[in-house]
């Protein structure tokens, strides 16, 4: 297979074909190859050596300018690329290395720029690159370039230089750039309309149809076609001769002034003998009403000088027409009357105007520093001298404005306005509290994170600096000329007394308004906390100085913990008193006891110890012991020391903490120690050992009644001046203090605070002081400041607001409103001024005795003015004072109360002026003359009834017979009544449910809700009411008795916050000894609905519950372990003569809660450390007697740290009893080794997480503490008491506090509602009203969301939409001719719609249209009539323009380019007769610019075949069939004759490639010469889809070959047509294909049942061995289910094994 080219078309667009015969073309491309290889072996050969030039260095030189000189390198090269010696290149061509150059200087900037040219026009690539071939096919537009000329030139006189000196500063512009050439756009036109009637009615006529222009010819396109086509037609041979000819007439010639007036008066007087005299009046009072007369005549006489009306004369030609075209004798149309040749007319004269008066002063008369503010505008204006009448041309605008700034020194800089601000308020927490918060009810004492807002209003910021330059511009003015005034003023000195500016509008300030609430804290209190109350001390004198009677107090005290808010007085009461007797103030205190030294010098025996003692204070101070010399000194203790048979005691326990705090006539404190027998004695001469009783002693303790006194104080009373303060002490604060930005609480004088203190017995109440000491009572006078009285600061009033229009359309006065306010800058405090009650102040506007506005009047028509008899007395028929003429009137400017105003006036401000001429017809003899129509009589009935109204033949018209003609006169007119009945009836959506404006209510949970404005609750939605009339024309909602609404109300849900319960009380703390947690919680109640407060986070798992989470501490020494005494001993092996032995102790053992006066009270052991848990049962030996006596063993020593075996701890004992002879003591000592983690321990701390921010019980959110726990761990991990590692001194770095902060919840905080908006349209049914609001503050936190209803609407009434509107063009008419110059007329109408553009608009009563300006679709000019040409019978004529033609884009849609919008309109020829067609004129058409054209596509369309042809069209993108504007390359054939030769045989077409196919369903079968030989039906393989009902394959034929499957008429799904057979009659490659497939398939499906059968025959094998010869068989069926057989004969084998296998067997059976 070859490739070749071959040249299609004359386009020259090159194809590629396939052809066998290549062998030619690939021997002349192996020719010319080998050639051009030769020959450039030939030019190798001759040169391998050439020049290089390297590129020009730096130009050099002394002197800037042309005298420099630069140079190159210049070497020679091989062609492979290296350097070789000069010698072997050819010295003839060697480039210069050296050149003149121009030395470029800095300053050469200023002298040089590059000069940019015209961009060229746009030239194709292809054209540049391929040599002038374009594209044949051009798709949206053409590449192309387009290019420029640059050069540097002199700036002076742009004289060229060397572009290298403008290289120097700035590269060189680009000389080229892309540009796009759009296709040519061939002119497309419509299709035709229907054929005309045919132009005679008898004879040979012609039917014309007609097309317009769409799309004009552009860019080189295609001239548009002929857009009429003729017919002939005959609709019947003619009766009678056809008419030949046709008064024609011609058009009125301009308009001229007859003969001057006052010449035909002179003739006339001249003719008629001279002037008449008229006599005169002499009755004063008849003069007087003549004068009158005249003046009002005179008024009524167009004398103004704005109009220059002058009545002449026009004529016109009447000619007589043949049906060819040509003009033939007036006499052969003499049988029809003449029209009228002369008529009156009015002179045109144009519009004069005077010459522009000086520009008016600008509207900005100050000076803004902001560059980008806009400009003032100044107007000048003209005044008309002459209005324009007739055909004059009219006045241009009589005003125009420009821009400008204010000229001129002393011009005063423009007010400048900003934001200002009033002091926040006081800082509010309840608008954080959510809606279930209990506090609500109760908010005393609130505090942390809160609200506080303020007001935001706009002021004038330079007013003072305005007012201080006015002032002194106005003392420079009053000034004299001889006095010197200062040059510059002295600003800098100014001094403004700073006073509260007065608000203006809020629209005069720009930029962000400052924020209107912010977020503040309230300083939590913090409460006062104390120790537990210590022990009562002793009893002692209230005084020690003076010790008088016998009457005392003990005193317990308590300390604070943390300093509360306001000092130690806001703590309760911190020293409580008994009273009692025989007080002390100093006492001895027992230090020990030394050690028991026995009798007489005796080794055992009884004995004395003496005790240690310190002289001691009540407050348990030590002191000189000479101050307890009153009191007796404790004497010697008796003891024992025990022989050795005597029995032996244990030492006295401690004494057991006071079982009561106080004491009465039936509660005792009590006290108790015990002591236990550590051994008995041994018979006779040893000391008995003590009953039981004796073991334990009892002693009275807080012995004191329990009567208990204390102060008691009251709060703080308020600040008051102290009247024993003098003057001097007074502080005055400053004066700006008060300002609005200050907080105004700086102390102005000192004060004093008194509070009640009083003795109060607990449980009882208030006693007489003297029950309580006088030492710890508290003061009741404290000094204090006074903060300053801050008085109420306003701003002034603001300026009255502008009082809106106070008239209506119709001019009638409406009375409106004017307010002004001011704003609270500041609120008194402390005392201070109150404010005004009165912010707001309001009147009413001044009223105008009448509405400024104007009208047009227009006076009494003047007498009707005829063309002169002179000039139309030539005409036949013409009468001398009768005919046809025109009449004027004057036209005068007046106010709406009818005081006279310039004109200048109701040009800018009234309607329309009124016309000053009209026609008019002064009555011949023989016309008829009748009456003006009377009114309309009453109406019976609406709607039913009729009226009438009638005329009268006047004179001589009552006796003429056609006059009496009622047809011709009608008399009479009769009118259906008006009928008033009116339908109301609903229209459009229902608006947004609104609330009312202005409520300030509480929701209705009690909650104020957002911005203290009604947000929920009742309210009403709105549609609107249409009203028509009988006729269905809109009439205004008033007549059918409605406001314009239905309104319902409607309910706009509240906001419902996240509900949850109250917190739970606080676990116990997790851990008894340490750090642990302790948990609350909250349980969800209600989820949140209608934008309520959102939920916090919820646990995870349990998704309706919150825990809080905090760390905290036990104290290890809260709970302790309390033993009781030992047992007595139970000795297991009983020596009855010396009772001792090997025995056991037991002693009960409990935990209790430790208090600071002791262990009180038992708890659950679990709560106690069971590691410290003492022993219960002890087991030893009971010495006998004489056997050594030791005491308990003490505790063991701590172990040195850190811990090791070599270190070791001991403990020890001492010997009570001393042993007999040759007995001894056991070892007083014991040690044992120190192991980690068993006997030593090291010890670190621990520092928990941070706990989550506690805020205080009153604070909603805001400053809060976070805190974390220091735990002291042992090595074993064990929590232990704090003491063990303060012990050991061990470091403490950590901060154990640390400030946080609570986001606050804070509620989206919206605008107020905007006012209505003005009607989004004027007119109709689809009139909407906004009003908005927008976010001042988003939520925060938890706070409720923003709504998202930002906006609302509600209709607007329903308003008629009334318009002017033309009605269409009348037929040309001409009087009284068949053909010729003529008028056609149309009305101004006032139509009625309902502004929705669909339906038809209605026809109503112009009255309605009467507030509206005269215009129709925005234009003014009102045309009413115009000239037209009704062409003669057989005339070939123009027709009238076509409408223009939509707005089409000249675009290329691919390419994104659009070249501009047009539209067209076009006017085509009409023919008559069809030997007339030659003298046609040519069609014409038009073409302007627009905006926001489409962008349309055309393509290709075709029918179905029909036979053997179809029809093929073009059509545009949005359905419109056109002719022209589709791609002239491969249209769709129409017919199948476009195949040499044809194909004609059955079932054939030919393709768009010239080949003759077959049809769809049909096979080709071909002769042995390549052709066509017949069409064979092949079956239809028909795939259902989805859609198809049927499953079923048939065969069925082919519809159309051409169409796809998708528009094939009955097809739903895809079809695939098999055909076996090519072109060539020879099977197709795919057959073979298959054929091929399906033999691999057999294949493939015969191995497969071979594997299985294999498969199935080796299974049945393996599993008749597995089966131990019990006879059963498997095989695996379909669906692998196992098919069992059980052979009979075989079961006897394996009886146990045959028995399972049965088994199994058996349910396999049954399954199976």
């Amino acid at each position: 297979m070859g490739l070749g080219w071959r040249w299609r078309g004359a386009g020259g667009t090159p194809s590629i074909r396939t052809g066998g015969s290549t062998f030619l073309w690939v021997t002349v491309l192996l020719f010319c190859g080998t050639w051009r290889a030769n020959t450039q072996m030939v030019e190798d050969t001759k040169s391998v050596y050439f020049w290089e030039t390297g590129p020009w260095g730096r130009c050099m030189g002394s002197d800037c300018g042309p005298g420099g000189s630069q140079s190159r390198a210049v070497w020679c090269a091989h062609v492979d690329g290296w350097t070789t010696l000069h010698t072997n290149c050819d010295q003839s061509q060697r480039p210069s290395n050296q050149q003149n150059c121009f030395r470029v200087c800095d300053w050469h900037k200023d002298l040089y720029d590059w000069k940019l040219g015209a961009w060229n026009q746009c030239v194709s690539v292809s054209t540049r690159t391929f040599g002038g071939m374009r594209p044949y096919v051009c798709n949206g537009g053409e590449e192309g370039i387009q290019t420029r000329e640059v050069g540097c030139v002199l700036k002076s006189d742009e004289s060229l230089g060397d572009d290298t000196i403008c290289e120097y500063f700035e590269p060189k512009p680009r000389l080229e750039q892309a540009c796009l050439i759009p296709c040519p756009q061939d002119c497309v036109v419509s299709e035709f309309t229907p054929w005309t009637s045919c132009s005679k009615t008898c004879g040979t006529g012609l039917k014309n149809r007609v097309r317009s222009v769409l799309v004009p010819p552009l860019f080189g396109g295609s001239a548009c076609p002929n857009l009429t086509e003729f017919h002939t037609c005959k609709p019947g041979p003619c009766k009678g001769p056809e008419g030949v000819y046709s008064l024609r007439v011609g058009s009125w010639m301009p308009c001229s002034l007859p003969i001057s007036r006052p010449v035909r008066q002179a003739k006339h007087r001249k003719g008629k003998g001279g002037a008449r005299e008229r006599p005169g009046v002499k009755d004063p009072d008849t003069r007087e009403l003549i004068q009158k007369k005249r003046t009002r005549n005179r008024l009524n006489r167009q004398e103004s000088p704005f109009w220059d009306i002058q009545v002449g004369y026009q004529s016109r030609t009447v000619s007589c027409a043949h049906r060819n075209g040509s003009t033939v004798g007036l006499s052969l149309c003499l049988p029809w009357d003449l029209p009228l040749t002369v008529q009156s007319c009015i002179l045109a004269k144009d519009c004069k105007l005077s010459e522009w008066a000086d520009w008016g002063p600008c509207s900005k008369a100050c000076l803004d520093p902001d560059p980008e503010s806009p400009r003032g505008q100044r107007s000048r204006t003209r005044r008309v001298h002459q209005f324009s009448v007739g055909e004059g041309e009219d006045c241009p605008p009589l005003e125009e404005t420009e821009p400008c700034d204010p000229q001129g020194d002393g011009v005063l800089p423009c007010a400048t306005y900003t934001w200002r601000t009033t002091e926040w308020s006081d800082c509010r927490v309840d608008s954080l509290l959510s809606q279930q918060d209990r506090r609500r009810s109760n908010q005393t004492g609130l505090c942390g994170g809160g609200l506080q807002n303020r007001e935001v209003y706009c002021v004038q910021a330079n007013a003072e600096l305005l007012t201080y330059l006015n002032n002194l511009k106005d003392k420079d003015e009053g000034q004299t000329s001889n006095q010197q005034k200062p040059s510059v003023p002295p600003l800098l000195s100014i001094s403004f007394e700073v006073t509260a500016s007065r608000p203006v509008d809020s629209k005069l300030c720009g930029g962000p308004v400052p924020n209107t609430s912010q977020l503040c804290h309230i300083l939590c209190p913090i409460e006062c906390e104390v120790s537990p109350w210590g022990a009562w001390g002793p009893c002692t004198y209230e005084n020690c100085a003076v010790q008088e009677g016998k009457k005392g107090f003990k005193l317990r005290k308590r300390e604070i913990s943390n300093e509360p808010t306001g000092g130690p007085g806001n703590c309760p009461h911190l020293v409580e008193a008994v009273p009692c007797d025989e007080p002390s103030c100093w006492d001895w205190r027992l230090v020990r006891l030394d050690e028991c030294i026995p009798d007489g010098e005796l080794p055992c025996g009884p004995g004395t110890q003496i005790p240690q003692v310190q002289c001691v204070n009540s407050t348990g101070d030590m002191v000189d012991k000479e101050l307890c010399g009153g009191a007796s000194t404790p004497e010697p203790i008796a003891c024992d020391v025990p022989c050795p048979k005597n029995c032996v005691l244990s030492d006295w326990t401690s004494w057991s903490s006071c079982s009561q705090t106080c004491s009465s006539k039936t509660i005792e404190g009590k006290q108790l120690r015990t002591r236990s027998i550590l051994a008995y004695n041994a018979g006779e001469g040893g000391g008995v050992c003590p009953n039981s009783s004796s073991l334990q002693e009892v002693r009275n303790c807080n012995e004191h009644a329990c009567t208990v006194y204390h102060w008691q104080t009251g709060p703080w009373g308020p600040c008051t001046e102290d009247p024993s303060s003098s003057a001097l002490n007074t502080t005055t604060g400053p004066r700006s203090a008060a300002g609005p930005n200050s907080s105004g609480q700086g102390p102005c004088s000192r004060g004093m605070q008194t509070r009640k203190v009083i003795c109060v017995r607990v449980n009882v109440g208030q006693v007489p002081p003297k029950k309580c000491p006088e030492s710890p009572r508290p003061g009741t006078v404290r000094p204090c400041r006074m903060p300053c009285k801050r008085d109420c600061i306003v701003t002034p009033f603001s300026d009255w607001s502008q009082c809106s229009p106070t008239c209506d359309a119709a001019g009638n006065i409406q009375k409106t409103k004017q307010s002004r306010n001011r704003v609270i800058l500041q609120l008194p405090a402390n005392g201070g001024q109150d404010c005004p009650e009165v912010l707001e102040e309001e009147k009413d506007c001044e009223a105008p005795k009448v509405c400024p506005g104007y009208r047009w009047k227009s006076h009494k028509w003047r007498r009707c003015q005829l063309v002169p008899w002179n000039i139309r007395e030539d005409s036949p028929g013409a009468q001398e004072t009768c005919g046809p003429g025109l009449q004027t009137r004057a036209v005068s400017c007046r106010q709406l109360d009818g005081v006279q105003a310039d004109i200048g006036e109701c040009l800018k401000f009234a309607n329309t002026m009124p016309s000053i001429t009209q026609r008019c017809q002064l009555p011949c003899q023989d016309d008829c003359q009748l009456t003006n129509w009377s009114k309309f009589s009453s109406c019976t009935a609406d709607c039913v009834g009729v009226r009438t109204r009638k005329r009268l033949l006047v004179g001589r018209s009552k006796k003429k017979d056609k006059c009496k003609n009622t047809q011709m006169y009608p008399l009479s007119e009769t009118q259906y009544c008006p009928c008033d009945k009116y339908n109301a009836q609903p229209v459009g959506n229902w608006s947004d449910c609104i609330l009312a404006v202005g409520d300030r209510v509480e929701s209705l949970l009690g909650m104020k809700v957002q911005g203290n404005i009604k947000e929920c609750g009742q309210g009403y939605r709105y549609q609107a009411m249409v009203c028509y009339d009988q006729d269905n024309r809109l009439v205004e909602t008033s007549r059918c008795n409605s406001h314009g609404y239905i309104e319902e109300a409607c309910i706009i849900p509240c906001p419902s916050d996240c509900k949850l319960s109250e917190w739970s009380n606080w676990s116990r703390c997790s851990k008894s000894c340490g750090s642990g947690v302790k948990v609350r919680s909250k349980w969800l109640r209600e989820k949140p609905y209608n934008g309520g407060r959102p939920c916090p986070k919820l646990d995870h798992i349990n998704q309706a519950q919150v825990y809080e989470v905090v760390p905290c501490i036990s104290d290890c020494s809260q709970y302790v372990w309390v033993a009781e005494p030992w047992s007595v001993w139970k000795v297991s092996n009983l020596d009855l003569k010396e009772n001792c032995g090997e025995g056991v102790q037991t002693r009960k053992v409990r935990c209790m809660l430790n208090t600071i006066d002791g262990p009180s009270e038992s708890v659950e052991d679990y709560l106690c450390d069971p590691e410290d848990m003492p022993l219960g049962t002890r087991g030893s030996r009971l010495p006998c007697p004489e056997d050594c006596v030791l005491s308990d063993w003490s505790s063991w020593n701590r172990c040195s740290l850190p811990c090791s075996y070599n270190n070791s701890r001991k403990r020890t004992a001492y010997a009570i009893r001393s042993p007999g002879e040759g007995r001894q003591c056991p070892d007083t000592t014991e040690k044992e080794p120190c192991s980690l983690n068993l006997n030593c321990f090291h010890y670190f701390y621990n520092i928990t997480d941070w706990s989550t921010c506690q805020l205080s019980a009153n604070a909603v959110c805001g400053n809060g503490i976070k805190t974390r726990m220091l735990d002291c761990v042992r090595s074993d991990g064990k929590s232990v008491d704090l003491k063990f590692c303060k012990e050991l001194s061990l470091e403490r770095k950590w901060q154990m506090n640390i400030s946080c902060v609570v986001e606050c919840p804070v509620n989206c905080q919206l605008s107020d509602w905007s006012a209505w908006s003005e009607c989004s349209h004027t007119c109709g049914l689809d009139g909407r009203m906004w009003r908005s609001r927008g976010v001042v503050q988003g939520s925060q936190g938890d706070g409720r969301p923003c709504p998202s209803q930002l906006e609302q609407w509600k209709p607007c009434p329903v308003r008629p939409c009334y318009r002017w509107q033309y009605s269409p063009w009348s037929e040309c008419r001409v009087e009284e001719v068949v053909c010729g110059a003529g008028l056609r007329y149309r009305n101004l109408t006032c139509f009625v719609s309902d502004g929705s553009g669909e339906g038809e608009a209605s026809m109503v009563e112009e009255e309605l249209c009467g507030g509206l300006e005269l215009a129709v679709n925005r234009d003014k000019l009102i045309i009413l009539k115009e000239t037209c040409v009704l062409p003669c019978p057989g005339e070939c004529y123009l027709m009238e323009w076509s409408d223009w033609s939509p707005c089409l884009s000249v675009c290329a849609k691919g390419a994104g380019v659009d070249f501009g919008s047009v539209q067209v309109r076009s006017r085509a020829v009409m023919a008559q007769e069809p030997e007339n067609v030659q003298l046609c004129p040519d069609q014409d058409w038009e073409s302007r610019p627009c905006t926001d054209g489409e962008c349309f596509e055309y393509k290709w369309m075709s029918s179905t075949w029909s036979g053997s042809s179809r029809v093929t069209w073009c059509q545009r993108s949005d359905g419109l069939n056109v002719t022209g504007g589709c791609p002239h390359i491969n249209p769709p054939g129409d017919d199948n004759n476009s195949c040499d030769p044809p194909c004609q045989l059955p079932m054939s077409f030919c393709t768009e490639a010239g080949v003759c196919m077959c049809e769809e369903g049909y096979t080709e079968v071909m002769s042995s010469s390549g052709q066509l030989d017949h069409c064979t039906p092949i079956p239809i393989l028909e795939i259902p889809t989805a859609g198809d009902k049927k499953t079923d394959v048939k065969t069925s034929r082919a519809i159309n070959p051409t169409l796809p499957a998708t528009i094939q008429p009955g097809r739903t799904g895809r079809t695939w047509y098999l055909q076996p057979f090519g072109p060539d009659g020879k099977l197709k490659m795919w057959v073979y294909g298959v054929t091929a497939g399906a033999l691999v398939l057999l294949m493939f499906i015969v191995s497969m049942i071979y594997l299985a059968c294999s498969y199935s025959v080796l299974r049945r094998r393996l599993q008749a061995t597995e089966s131990n010869a019990n006879g059963t068989v498997v095989w695996m069926g379909q669906n692998a289910h196992e098919l069992t057989y059980t052979c009979p004969d075989c079961q006897e084998l394996g009886q146990s094994s045959s028995q399972s296998s049965g088994q199994s067997s058996g349910q396999s059976s049954q399954s199976s």
